[in-house]
């Protein structure tokens, strides 16, 4: 069996929402030792205990409340022989990044996404995006000029993506966007189509594109207020 510390790492990173559950003082003498970590999911516990069925029955009891809030909480429970407080975390599920098209802007952000905090997913045309998709979305395509790339916009609108970007400026992009109002999306929606992506740091490179595009992400994702480049660029 993985230790707790084992599992914690494999589960975050492949972006997985996870709640750590850990002793931090006993009262009494409850069958359990400060230290003691309980890894878990929502509904069902994976890897260590805290001591006895008792105590890891009532922490998993109050993982989904907790993991939904997004804060960490002490929480107290009591044994016939003592009890403990317990310190239990939730770890958010990572956002996922949708990157579409091969090019040298979609390597960078493939790269360094996971060290910002999103999972990245590589779909070269809209025919490989994953069904399985879920959680909080990020979507950036990085050609202009794919063929399908009003296709792949209409793969992800209906999921309700967090954040859609297109490289390039309205000159570029505008077509499709008009291609879409053909088709009827609803104009409040093309409204958060982002073009063009980036936040504003005078990037010429590929690898200076995607360290744009990823400060913008990660400014979209904590609320900050960056600054975007002009939908008239």
């Amino acid at each position: 069996m993985p230790s707790v510390e084992e599992e914690l790492a494999a589960r975050l990173a492949q972006g997985e929402e996870v709640v750590l559950a850990t002793v931090i003082k006993l009262d009494g003498e409850p069958p359990s030792q400060p230290g003691a970590k309980l890894l878990m999911t929502r509904n069902a516990p994976l890897a260590g205990t805290l001591g006895c069925s008792e105590f890891d029955s009532a922490a998993l009891a109050d993982s989904a409340a907790i993991a939904t809030s997004g804060a960490p909480q002490v929480r107290t429970y009591r044994h016939d022989l003592g009890s403990i407080d317990v310190y239990v975390e939730p770890y958010i599920a990572a956002p996922t990044l949708v990157v579409f098209a091969a090019t040298p802007v979609a390597q960078a952000l493939l790269r360094w996404a996971p060290d910002v905090g999103f999972r990245p997913v590589m779909a070269a045309r809209a025919a490989d995006l994953p069904a399985d998709i879920d959680g909080e979305l990020f979507v950036v395509h990085t050609n202009h000029d794919a063929d399908d790339l009003v296709q792949a916009l209409e793969a992800v609108l209906p999921r309700d993506p967090r954040f859609i970007g297109l490289v390039g400026s309205r000159r570029h992009t505008g077509h499709h966007l008009e291609a879409l109002r053909a088709k009827g999306v609803p104009e409040e929606v093309i409204a958060r189509i982002q073009s063009p992506v980036g936040l504003d740091i005078g990037a010429r490179t590929p690898a200076e594109i995607a360290l744009s595009i990823l400060a913008g992400l990660v400014a979209v994702r904590r609320g900050g207020g960056g600054g975007w480049k002009s939908k008239n660029g």
